[in-house]
């Protein structure tokens, strides 16, 4: 997430098909949440009963405070890119097994996956996500991050946790202390996992594929959350069922006949050719989309030629495609590869070579609607009603939703983590523009939005979990 002539298919390590149904080789999880299936859970909990458990959390978590954002500035200062999340994997195993969880790691490659069982009870599922992304950090913090690595392809890049996914570790510790401290609380299972590759919508498939649900108690229910850019600090945010859409990641190789720059006439310009074939790739959601049926296609990188006098012979592009429905998803590709086919044969261009990569493909993120009103609720107690706010759908992409898998209900929910001032300061007219999410100037106000997190998480725990 959120969420790169006759045309050949060329697919990454994983079989698709525009014919027929068109449709990937992967579970659907578009589908609706259960609204009318009530939780197997106890009574809804009363004002008293959140009252004291908070004041109990609240307990716990003065004194983790300090601790808990002196390691936010660790993790922040020393990010990792996807897949290569060694370090940061290597402390949160260490940071578990000192509250007594029952931890194993690699799983799915640098995942971590730590259990602690305590009686009888639902299975609840909490993750966190490590990855960052290849951003060079411009925030001015003292805690900057000044990383340089290798990506994967072993190019050197700034590293930078630019979507907040410190926060989401951090909280996720503080969690585990807490509710480690308060067993005699609750009652049943909690499975805490730490996530790799969020952010190329790779780490929930490979821990699910190497035995999440099979290895290690399948949950009842799976619960995380997401740092907030454009909300303040103590107030958090959520969707009842469509949360974040599909995305799907498209790369497009644009043939065409190299030459000189001043001959154009004895070439086919794949740099003409692909612009054409931009443009009308904007027709799929202009012309040929239901309004009121949400669907982006983005070019977001476009690479072709050497020099100014160099015609060159082909041109790389890479798009992200966002959906919110199954048929739609499939139609949208299918559009694709019509558009680019049909560009190529009006050009007598080589035929086009394109790649939908389904090891980054993340469907869409559907929130049961019976759990999310039910923590919904809580939160409200917590955080007060002003401070608990209804989010719209966004076409966003995140790989949580593959936790649903085998009718798991799962519940995101959006954590706010700047300063109210600088919030307030935004909603004026001629204010200052908060930056958002993947910037380079992303500076969550740390301690503040760890003490919600970790309030709110609890509560969802206890809430599912409580005697």
């Amino acid at each position: 997430m959120f969420h790169r002539h006759l045309l050949t298919i060329a697919v990454l390590l994983t079989a698709f098909s525009i014919s027929g149904s068109g449709r990937p080789q992967e579970p659907n999880t578009n589908v609706a949440p259960r609204a009318d299936v009530p939780l197997n859970l106890a009574p809804a909990r009363n004002a008293a009963w959140v009252k004291a458990r908070l004041d109990e959390v609240d307990a716990k978590l003065d004194g983790e405070a300090k601790d808990l954002v002196s390691l936010y500035q660790h993790l922040h200062s020393n990010p990792e890119l996807s897949l290569l999340e060694v370090t940061t994997a290597a402390r949160l195993a260490e940071e578990m097994k000192k509250i007594g969880f029952e931890v194993t790691e690699k799983v799915g490659g640098t995942g971590v996956v730590c259990v602690l069982k305590n009686g009888p009870g639902p299975v609840v599922l909490l993750r966190t996500d490590m990855d960052a992304l290849p951003i060079t950090e411009q925030t001015g913090v003292p805690y900057a991050s000044k990383v340089r690595m290798k990506d994967r392809l072993g190019v050197e890049v700034g590293v930078m946790h630019a979507c907040g996914h410190d926060v989401h570790m951090t909280s996720w510790v503080g969690t585990a202390r807490v509710m480690a401290a308060l067993k005699e609380k609750w009652s049943g299972t909690l499975v805490f996992i730490a996530q790799p590759a969020e952010e190329i919508g790779a780490g929930a498939r490979l821990m699910l594929a190497d035995g999440l649900y099979k290895r290690f108690p399948k949950p009842d229910y799976a619960i995380a959350l997401h740092s907030d850019p454009l909300q303040p600090a103590g107030v958090v945010s959520f969707t009842e069922g469509l949360t974040l859409a599909n995305a799907d990641t498209v790369d497009l190789l644009v043939k065409g006949k190299g030459g000189h720059g001043a001959a154009p006439h004895a070439t086919i310009d794949p740099i003409v050719l692909s612009a054409r074939i931009i443009l009308d790739l904007q027709t799929i959601v202009s012309r040929e989309t239901n309004p009121l049926d949400p669907v982006v296609v983005t070019v977001g990188s476009i690479h072709g030629g050497t020099k100014h006098n160099i015609i060159p012979n082909d041109v790389k592009m890479q798009l992200t495609v966002r959906t919110t429905k199954t048929e739609t998803r499939d139609r949208v590709l299918k559009a694709i590869d019509r558009i680019a086919k049909a560009a190529a044969v009006g050009a007598q261009a080589p035929e086009p070579v394109m790649t939908v990569n389904l090891d980054e493909y993340t469907p869409a993120t559907l929130n049961d609607v019976a759990l999310t009103r039910r923590t919904g609720d809580v939160f409200k107690q917590v955080l007060g009603e002003a401070n608990v706010k209804s989010r719209p759908p966004m076409m966003g992409a995140e790989d949580f939703g593959r936790y649903a898998q085998g009718d798991v209900p799962i519940f995101i929910y959006f954590l706010g983590s700047i300063p109210k001032e600088k919030y307030e300061a935004s909603l004026k007219a001629d204010g200052p523009k908060l930056p958002g999410m993947h910037t380079d100037s992303y500076a969550p106000l740390p301690e503040p939005s760890l003490r919600t997190g970790v309030r709110t998480e609890c509560l969802a725990l206890l809430n599912l979990l409580g005697k």
